[in-house]
């Protein structure tokens, strides 16, 4: 993981909605299913301070009205296709959903997968071995005693995720079938680095050790399939700007070598006959200060263009897109990236600590995905090796009573993973107004796979906001109270 740190964002900061507390048994308020009616609009509203969210209809008018404030939704103005929304079952996820009773988890995991009841969760992150939130000690899938290698990865195995990891990603595949997955490495096992460990130190730079890698990862990705549990997109390390990571696994990974590593394991898996896409870089949108001053005190030079760097190098054949985390920097980094490389997408695959601001600024910027940390954590933020301390999970489960708290989180993933499923198109949204000041409204919307749109709105200002919504020659009249986020989803119009 990383250090965690505020991250500074190009969309105004909004007020976060308090976190819904249930027990374990009780289940959050279930939607209803979209209008079938094109004169209807779903409302679907979470305020600051009411515990569960509004589920409403509003009238959709055959004219447009105007209003001194008007969200524009074009779906002519297409952008980026949508992935998915979610979060991440670690080990230690894994552990506290595996606290709960058999028939409170399979609510919960109803809760957190089900389109139709639940918030229809779409994109997880899986770590490929331990990451600093894992339970007991660091693991890779290929461990051995200190001075042996295994070039040929006779010792490989997944056993570790086979008790809790992969049953629950079954059990989420099942209720949601169009899960995608990225999965990604903290550190690839001990024996291929300098430091012998899965703690610090840098990949061997030496072909063996270049092959060796992209063997393991191909048997990664062949072993969950076998499993049940197929790999969409993969990373080859977590976070490679972060060196001093001395309390969990962590893997300084210069750009360089992460060319070398994919110029190897592209054709591995091309090979293998396997479709799972590679993605670049995995970490921040601008180079962390703490991560800038490791390098200098390691006699490195910093690489504040890593991403760049990557996709000039005969790597970029094999790259499907570049991943990014949201800990330091801001989105628009997204359109810089996508503006130097159009053929390459983008993906948000890890921000702890967002909210429905930051999701919106993600798609804005062409994000493909946008995925939280942990989807379970217990009240003291763990378990956890190291790294976090303060990390909340999308959900909260209490290690005596056994509550279950749907957090923040929970409420900002919903809002895009139940109304906008995988295949989306992102589409344009603009917000007019006859003030100076403009109005404290953020939006993003997209045109749905059945030509359904959504719009995601939210309030930044203090006050109460009323607007219209044009859609065509189509509108309706809304009003989104301080800090509160909004979906609104209506069927095709003609």
């Amino acid at each position: 993981m990383r250090t965690r740190l505020l991250l500074s964002l190009a969309v105004a900061a909004a007020a976060a909605v308090l976190p819904v507390t249930n027990a374990a048994t009780a289940a959050p308020a279930a939607a209803t299913a979209p209008p079938a009616n094109p004169t209807t609009v779903h409302e679907w509203l979470t305020t600051p301070g009411v515990e569960t969210p509004t589920d409403a209809s509003l009238p959709l008018n055959g004219t447009v009205t105007k209003t001194p404030v008007t969200v524009h939704v074009d779906p002519n103005v297409r952008y980026q296709s949508v992935s998915g929304f979610g979060a991440a079952i670690t080990d230690s996820s894994a552990n506290v959903l595996y606290g709960l009773t058999p028939e409170n988890r399979t609510e919960v995991m109803r809760n957190l997968f089900d389109p139709r009841t639940g918030a229809g969760i779409n994109f997880l992150r899986q770590p490929i071995g331990a990451s600093d939130f894992a339970v007991g000690q660091d693991y890779s899938y290929d461990d051995l005693p200190a001075g042996q290698t295994d070039y040929q990865m006779r010792h490989f195995t997944i056993a570790h995720d086979e008790t809790q990891i992969l049953p629950l990603l079954r059990q989420a595949l099942k209720l949601n079938p169009r899960i995608q997955i990225v999965a990604s490495p903290w550190s690839m096992p001990g024996w291929m680095k300098t430091s012998g460990s899965m703690i610090d130190g840098k990949l061997i730079d030496d072909p063996r050790i270049y092959r060796a890698y992209a063997l393991y990862l191909v048997k990664f990705i062949q072993a969950y399939q076998r499993a049940g549990v197929p790999v969409d997109y993969l990373t080859v390390q977590n976070e490679p700007q972060a060196l001093e990571r001395k309390n969990y696994p962590g893997t300084d990974l210069p750009w360089e070598q992460e060319a070398k590593v994919i110029e190897a394991l592209g054709p591995a898996i091309h090979a293998a006959g396997l479709h799972t896409k590679i993605l670049a870089f995995d970490h921040n949108w601008s180079e962390h200060p703490g991560d800038i001053s490791s390098h200098q005190r390691a006699s490195e030079d910093p690489e504040p263009n890593y991403p760049y760097d990557l996709l000039a190098t005969d790597a970029y054949r094999w790259v499907a897109g570049t991943a990014y985390h949201c800990y330091f920097g801001d989105p628009t980094a997204q359109t810089g990236l996508r503006a130097s490389f159009p053929g390459k997408d983008i993906f948000m695959t890890e921000c702890e600590g967002g909210d429905s601001s930051t999701i919106i600024g993600v798609m804005q910027n062409w994000g493909r995905s946008s995925i939280d940390w942990n989807i379970a954590l217990d009240e003291n933020h763990g378990p956890h090796l190291g790294g976090c301390g303060s990390c909340n999970g999308t959900i909260t489960v209490n290690s005596v009573t056994k509550a279950v708290t749907y957090n923040d989180q929970y409420r900002d993933i919903e809002h895009f993973s139940k109304f906008v499923p995988n295949g989306a198109t992102h589409i344009a949204s603009t917000v007019d107004t006859n003030s100076s000041k403009g109005a404290p409204l953020t939006t993003v919307a997209f045109t749905n796979p059945d030509h359904s749109t959504s719009l995601v709105a939210l309030n930044t200002g203090a006050t109460t906001q009323t607007f219209t919504v044009v859609y065509g020659t189509h509108s309706f009249d809304a009003t989104l109270p301080a800090g509160a986020t909004v979906t609104y989803q209506w069927a095709a119009t003609h």
